[in-house]
């Protein structure tokens, strides 16, 4: 079997993988400017893993500052062929319990300022994105994380806000009305820039909190959530071992390596040289 090249994106309290052999360490130039961070490349099993910090090494990046454009681009130029990407979301559910692990299978984007699309400068495209999730990588999340000990939810919507600021009561509790099974600052436009590079990805959402919609009976204090948050990254760490042990099939039964074969509408001869290839890491395979 020949395995798929699985890039982890890091949230935060994850800022390095455990377990990596033949590490090395890979400064991407991108036409969006540099990622968050080095990027680190090793084995696990019989799996290259690409590992990049999402928030920067020391966690100095807020949500809205984050290159999301040149993250994807230099994890795909890498070699990157499905991304797992962890994030620490608020709970908008009773039943998803702090510490409480979800495999995510739909997003809202209420974000409002990040670039958010590959398309653009001379090239228009649409790619399809009403399930915005592998459906085969996200089994495979699903299937490792019920091994551990704890709750897995399998499915859930996470709604993206702008941040950096938590969310008032108020809106926390519309969000509540709305439907929405978490709450996080990252996924967006990530999950859409994974699509248009034709990457599997996944969120593997790890509940910290019950964001400000439910009046705590007793007072949450930070070395809790600190608690919490250290535990979730060790499950989360525990997962990706797994997966990258057993393996990522290149023949995966998913159409995410196809995303773009209709998607442009662009007539290929008014596309010029440059714009070519400065996005060939992107559309090369189409173009």
């Amino acid at each position: 079997m020949t395995n798929q090249t699985l890039a982890i994106v890091g949230g935060s309290g994850l800022y390095k993988l455990d377990g990596l052999i033949n590490e090395k360490e890979h400064i991407v130039e991108t036409p969006f400017g540099a990622p968050s961070s080095p990027i680190i490349s090793g084995r696990l099993g019989n799996t290259k893993l690409l590992f990049l910090a999402r928030h920067g090494l020391g966690h100095v990046l807020a949500p809205h500052e984050v290159n999301y454009k040149a993250n994807i681009f230099a994890l795909k130029r890498l070699g990157a062929e499905a991304i797992i990407s962890v994030s620490a979301v608020g709970s908008m559910r009773e039943d998803i319990h702090p510490g409480d692990l979800v495999v995510v299978d739909q997003y809202i984007d209420r974000t409002k300022s990040r670039p958010s699309t590959f398309f653009g400068d001379g090239i228009v495209g649409h790619v399809m994105f009403a399930d915005p999730v592998c459906p085969v990588l996200s089994e495979r999340v699903y299937a490792a994380a019920t091994t551990l000990k704890g709750t897995v939810h399998k499915g859930g919507t996470l709604m993206v806000m702008e941040g950096p600021a938590f969310s008032t009561r108020a809106e926390s509790l519309m969000h509540r009305q709305l439907g929405v099974d978490m709450i996080g600052m990252t996924a967006m436009p990530e999950a859409k820039l994974a699509r248009e590079a034709e990457l599997c990805y996944c969120t593997l959402a790890l509940a910290t909190d019950y964001d400000s919609w439910r009046e705590e009976k007793e007072a949450v204090t930070v070395a809790a959530v600190l608690e919490i948050m250290r535990n979730n990254v060790q499950k989360a760490q525990s997962v990706i071992e797994i997966i990258a042990k057993e393996g990522l099939s290149r023949k995966a039964d998913c159409a995410c390596a196809e995303a773009l074969q209709f998607a442009v509408v662009t007539d290929r001869k008014m596309i010029s040289k440059e714009t070519t290839n400065k996005m060939s890491t992107i559309f090369g395979r189409i173009l």
